[in-house]
């Protein structure tokens, strides 16, 4: 393994360097493929994994084939942790989504993100979320603050939840989406209103911008949140996620552990409405979702 990680402010702005350097030239590849609905797409690069409509694409894996080759160049000896090839999660130095938004990619929905983060015990120190679409470059290092195209990040300022914009997400499995669509339901009279863009990424980053004053969702892999909640944090909001693989008992229950929201449910808000999301959520069962 590199010896190149010690964990210093200077290590950190290197390695979020590499994250947007990686992140950016992924996004631009997969700009150049074939939509993998167009006519010129090959029929079979759409699979599904934990469910029928759990989709996995030919880029998926493309993607996230170029972001390995091009850390192993970068940063030699350094493993990776992937969504689509996994690895093994202890030793990893990277956490990878090559599409953060698979479905909203297979249909043509701008909103998804390639996400690349540095990690080290488990700990995102670094990150990166670009959108290819948009062309949007997310990035943070931990205790440097996050930036969206190179200018600084705040979350909102809001405290009445009451006001609060919430994004939110749904798994894959129908039985796991009834319960959180019951969640929402519970949610919605007591909140300004609820988003939901189809890539929980774009969404923390959202959070981090001010675009969203909170965000809720269950069941989001590491990949999902890497990059993106250490964005969100390093904006200034309060985050709550999962612990990952391998380092909590059943590779979940969050900072501090079991907090009555669930064990692999991911929070994120401003300060102003953090404590009062959470105990909405709480009250309406966040813990059984």
């Amino acid at each position: 393994m590199s010896d190149q990680f010690s964990d210093t402010p200077a290590t950190r702005a290197e390695l979020r360097r590499v994250a947007a350097a990686v992140a950016t030239e992924a996004a631009a590849r997969l700009r150049a493929l074939p939509a993998p609905r167009s006519v010129d797409a090959d029929p079979a690069g759409v699979s599904t994994k934990s469910s029928p409509t759990d989709v996995v694409t030919a880029a998926d894996k493309e993607i996230e084939a170029l972001v390995r080759r091009r850390l192993a160049e970068l940063r030699p000896g350094e493993p990776v942790f992937g969504e689509e090839e996994a690895g093994d999660a202890a030793a990893a130095r990277w956490v990878v989504d090559p599409i953060d938004g698979t479905v909203n990619y297979l249909y043509g929905l701008p909103s998804y993100a390639v996400s690349v983060a540095a990690v080290r015990d488990g700990v995102s120190v670094a990150g990166a979320v670009v959108e290819p679409v948009s062309g949007r470059v997310w990035t943070a290092a931990l205790g440097a603050g996050a930036t969206l195209d190179g200018r600084p990040l705040r979350v909102s300022g809001e405290t009445d939840l009451a006001l609060a914009l919430v994004g939110t997400g749904f798994a894959y499995r129908a039985e796991r989406r009834a319960r959180q669509a019951a969640l929402v339901a519970g949610m919605l009279p007591r909140v300004r209103d609820v988003r939901r863009n189809g890539s929980a990424a774009l969404e923390l980053c959202g959070v981090a911008a001010g675009w969203l004053d909170g965000f809720l969702e269950h069941g989001l892999g590491w990949w999902d949140w890497a990059a993106a909640a250490l964005i969100a944090a390093e904006a200034g909001a309060v985050v709550r996620h999962p612990v990952p693989p391998t380092y909590g008992p059943d590779g979940g229950g969050g900072p501090g552990g079991d907090d009555g929201l669930g064990r692999d449910a991911t929070l994120a808000a401003a300060p102003g409405v953090a404590d009062g999301l959470a105990a909405l959520a709480r009250e309406l069962g966040s813990a059984g979702v």
